[in-house]
């Protein structure tokens, strides 16, 4: 392709509203330009990459024995009321109707479609086990999009679904997809670690995600030194070091001027935060809930989620009056006395002598014990891990990294045919559900991936595995025909031997070349430049950023090199 013939506008200054350096060089390299918040057009450069992308998740799926077929991204409302998520995946779906009144959503993910293509179309276990997959738009009405196309509302995804008869078989289509991502980010050249997830709405028995390592990334991951653990910040288990064991007391009312939070509670009474029950006051589906963890930690709401069932987007803080009208106070809400639905972390009913809101303006309880002064829902673990926690049964700290969700897998179970009522006859004649995996990989999401990993101050830096162009022939003066005559002879040849090239045969210049090349990210360079007559031009790469003199021979022979190397 020729730059002088290729729509490319870029940019010589950051725009202003992108905050992480995908987004900024994306936009500077004229890659994307934003329609509306959340949504992008992805112009030549930035949507050849997401072709690159997309091609080698389609290649290691095909090998991994799945098959693809493209369902619309407009999904009838019907099938989502009947596995009861209309209401419950909340206000990120789009909804609409058409004109006979018929509603409709744009899909923000598949489960739903196809299980109830597989319910009609596959009777007996003779057809099982079957991977389907699609690489198609999803739309999810983000509250806050951000990051660019890394949390957009219109973005691009592989989704793929399995259907067997048991869960060993299911198992067994969980680590074969497991293995093919594991090859796709190989191929992608990421740096990323594969941690258990927490299955949220999705639902069903285990999951993984694999994680970009990224500091720009919104997902925290913990793992142990050896490798042998990975987690989800959401799903991490946490061992609660207990105070040290007091003999019970007896309960007492106590007056705390001015004390509501767990530091000025701790402080006024001298305690350790560990023996102050922080009280967490919640709305959840309409239900007022107080959650009460050691006052040293944070509640992970996640955790909290995956115990109640509800929603994320159907959770809120208690205003003034909701805590009002279960008799309490802002800021002494306790456990004792209390209406409303009590959850309490373990570790609470292991802490002797707890201080604990009175529900009293200005006043606590101190010595409250659980079981003896107050009782509750009792859950294992509702902590958020932090730095310094234990990796479950070993010595070992948890070690801490941010990064970015480039793929998930997850084992449905039953979770969807049941609720769809979809099932084969197995040899018996016998109707079964089948036993479902959801596994998804977010393609422009990945593209946001590889150029965090690989930017520096100039530009992007691409993979040639996912580069829009894998070489670019640069001629330095357009009015020089030696110049003119040795790119356009590098060009031809490279074209002719399979190689994706740029020539910038454009009238601009050296400085602005330069500029645009490093911006773009080509990995291998080629400048054409004095030494034309003589056969001579610049090689370089677009990491190491070295040139070196050597014969256009030598230049086109290390470039066939490195990309059948990539």
């Amino acid at each position: 392709m020729r730059l002088s013939k290729l729509y490319m506008p870029t940019l010589r200054e950051d725009p202003q509203d992108a905050e992480i350096a995908s987004h900024k060089f994306l936009l500077r390299a004229g890659m994307i330009r934003k329609s509306a918040s959340g949504v992008y057009t992805y112009l030549p450069l930035g949507y050849r990459a997401i072709k690159k992308i997309e091609n080698i998740v389609r290649e290691e799926m095909d090998n991994a024995g799945a098959m693809e077929i493209l369902m619309s991204a407009i999904q009838p409302a019907e099938i989502w009321k009947e596995s009861g998520r209309w209401e419950k995946f909340g206000p990120e779906m789009f909804k609409l109707r058409d004109r006979n009144d018929r509603e409709f959503c744009l899909g923000p993910t598949a489960e739903e479609y196809f299980t109830t293509l597989v319910r009609d179309e596959v009777k007996s276990y003779k057809d099982l086990p079957l991977n389907l997959y699609q690489i198609q738009t999803k739309y999810r009405d983000e509250k806050r999009p951000r990051f660019g196309i890394n949390r957009a509302r219109e973005f691009l995804m592989k989704d793929a679904y399995t259907f067997d008869t048991n869960p060993e078989t299911l198992h067994e289509a969980y680590m074969n997809m497991y293995r093919a991502y594991e090859k796709i980010f190989d191929r992608l050249h990421l740096d990323y670690k594969i941690v258990e997830g927490d299955n949220g709405a999705m639902g069903g028995s285990g999951s993984h995600e694999f994680i970009a390592l990224s500091e720009t990334g919104e997902g925290v991951i913990v793992y142990s030194e050896n490798g042998k653990f990975g987690a989800t910040e959401e799903k991490a288990p946490v061992e609660y070091i207990l105070p040290e064991e007091q003999e019970r007391k007896d309960l007492e009312k106590v007056h705390t001027p001015g004390a509501k939070t767990i530091e000025e509670v701790s402080n006024f009474l001298n305690v350790d935060k560990k023996r102050c029950a922080k009280a967490v006051d919640l709305v959840m589906a309409g239900e007022r809930v107080i959650v009460f963890i050691p006052g040293d930690r944070e509640l992970n709401m996640a955790k909290l989620i995956s115990y109640t069932g509800v929603a994320e987007h159907d959770i809120e803080m208690m205003s003034e009056e909701d805590i009002k009208a279960i008799g309490s106070f802002a800021g002494y809400t306790g456990p004792i006395g209390l209406d409303a639905r009590i959850i309490v972390d373990k570790s609470i009913t292991e802490i002797n002598n707890l201080v604990v809101g009175a529900n009293e303006e200005e006043y606590h309880y101190i010595n409250a014990n659980y079981g003896r002064d107050f009782e509750g829902e009792v859950v294992e673990d509702l902590l958020l891990v932090e730095e310094g926690d234990k990796v479950p049964g070993t010595d070992d700290e948890y070690k801490f990294a941010r990064g970015i969700e480039v793929g998930n897998i997850f084992k449905l179970g039953t979770k969807y045919s049941k609720s769809l009522n979809a099932t084969y006859l197995d040899e018996n004649g016998k109707a079964n559900y089948f036993y479902m995996g959801s596994y998804g990989v977010g393609v422009t999401r990945s593209v946001t991936a590889v150029i965090e990993q690989n930017h520096d101050d100039n530009g992007i830096i691409w993979p040639i595995a996912v580069a829009p162009y894998e070489a670019i022939v640069t001629i330095l003066n357009i009015k020089d025909d030696k110049q003119v005559e040795l790119g356009e002879k590098i060009y031809e040849e490279l074209k002719s031997k399979g190689i994706e090239v740029l020539l910038d045969d454009r009238k601009e210049r050296a400085g602005v070349k330069f500029k645009d090349r490093d911006l773009i990210g080509i990995p291998l360079r080629i400048t054409c430049g004095k030494k034309s007559s003589d056969g001579l031009v610049e090689y370089s790469t677009r990491r190491e950023m070295e040139n070196s003199e050597i014969s256009y021979e030598d230049a086109i022979n290390n470039i066939l090199e490195e990309v059948s190397n990539k």
